[in-house]
């Protein structure tokens, strides 16, 4: 990949440096009433830029988009944003705790020249063009990239974590806290060491984590550009916005995605599922909800490919694991082996889209989340009735699936903490 720095906008900071106030996480993973609370705290807080039309699942009318613009300007007008005087990358460190145990993450906030797809950016995830359609138009209004992409390397020298980790000595130019993650950034304009850093990483692929809308997006905005004959290879918009992180770092977990379901037929239950899946072998555990606490470490106790399927009201849990490989070659035979390997393309292809289908009604929902305690609470109180609890994809599977060229089912993966937006604005211009 080829990285460079970018004269940044930020947040002008108070003598702490701390701009809690006015990060939030990526527009995705926000509601209206995430909007509104995150608001409360500041009216500068990012979102009332990054996410002016809510839910982003498609475009919103052209004027949301042209206010936001707008106020983006006022904000770097009157100076509640300011910009580096010089070109820089950003030394990114979130710091937080998951299941008890504390992690650090150290990135590099940079352009990454955008590739398209089998180029050295690798993608794992199908784009909608819905979401696409609402970040473009963010994106043509304030000529911006506000949130990184989450990205991630391979690096087995540990060269480029020597590099990164003279920049954090001192004391960070921004801070703050967003859900309980502690994030810290300092600003490295120094010539000879982001050059070193540039070479290091210049042979290596960069795998997109988090934030392929946006990379998408970012390629329909250059392409239009070049396409109309107004912009150079090194215009600011040949280069997107990455926040790259290697892969062996602790802290760069991937979380297992759990399914509530809802819209089932009266007189489903978990028993008459395992009926019609036959090619799973099933367990039933009984009510196992401290097990399920964590429970992608439950799962890994109960052998490969262990899913945990639980009843609405007593949460009844069963565990399942497929006996039949053969089903998968014969459920999705244009598949490669490592996609038909996937815990969430087994459950796709043989439980929720065919074992599952004559229960479904026209009311049939799937919610999505890390959280297996909001699975347990979904299914005591009857607003679900079935939670699917799964492993974590590893880490090497996201890699396999990207160089192969092929796109995970939806919600395979959860990267955990998000990067939080707000914290640095790469201009276009």
């Amino acid at each position: 990949m080829e990285i460079r720095p970018f004269r940044g906008w930020h947040y002008r900071p108070g003598t702490d440096g701390d701009v809690s106030a006015f990060i939030a996480p990526p527009y995705d993973v926000l509601s209206a009433e995430d909007k509104a609370a995150l608001l409360k705290q500041s009216e500068r807080n990012v979102v009332a830029v990054d996410l002016p039309h809510v839910p982003p699942g498609d475009a919103g009318k052209d004027e949301l988009y042209r206010r936001a613009a707008e106020l983006l300007n006022e904000w770097k007008a009157s100076g509640v944003l300011v910009q580096e005087q010089a070109p820089a990358i950003y030394v990114y460190e979130q710091s937080f705790e998951w299941a008890g145990k504390s992690y650090s993450r150290t990135a590099v906030i940079c352009g990454v020249r955008g590739s398209q797809p089998g180029g050295d950016v690798k993608l794992h995830e199908r784009t909608y063009p819905g979401p696409k359609a609402d970040r473009l138009k963010l994106t043509q209004h304030t000529r911006m990239q506000l949130s990184a992409v989450l990205g991630f390397y391979r690096d087995g020298s540990g060269r480029a974590r020597e590099l990164l980790s003279s920049a954090t000595a001192g004391r960070p130019d921004l801070k703050g806290t967003l859900r309980g993650v502690a994030e810290r950034v300092w600003l490295v304009t120094d010539e000879a060491v982001i050059r070193k850093i540039a070479s290091h990483l210049r042979d290596k692929p960069v795998f997109i984590a988090d934030g392929h809308h946006r990379y998408m997006t970012a390629l329909s905005y250059r392409d239009a550009l070049v396409a109309e004959g107004r912009i150079g290879r090194d215009h600011e918009a040949n280069f997107v916005m990455f926040s790259l992180v290697e892969a062996g770092s602790p802290g760069l977990l991937v979380l297992p995605t759990h399914r509530i379901i809802s819209g089932l037929k009266e007189g489903f239950s978990v028993e008459k599922l395992a009926a019609a899946a036959p090619q799973f072998s099933w367990q039933r555990r009984g009510a196992a909800e401290a097990d399920l606490a964590d429970a992608d470490a439950f799962l890994r106790r109960c052998g490969p490919g262990s899913m945990a399927f639980i009843g609405a009201g007593p949460p009844e849990v069963w565990i399942a694991r497929l006996a039949d490989a053969g089903a998968m070659v014969e459920a999705a035979p244009d598949q490669t082996d490592a996609w038909r390997r996937l815990d969430v393309a087994i459950l796709h292809k043989l439980i929720i889209d065919n074992a599952i289908e004559p229960w479904r009604t026209g009311e049939f929902s799937i919610e999505y989340t890390p959280e297996a305690a909001r699975v347990l609470a979904a299914c005591r109180s009857g607003r679900g009735q079935l939670g699917i609890c799964l492993r974590a994809t590893p880490l090497s599977a996201v890699e396999e699936i990207a160089l192969a060229g092929q796109s995970m089912p939806h919600k395979s993966t959860y990267f955990y903490p998000k990067v939080a937006t707000g914290l640095v604005f790469k201009p276009l211009e």
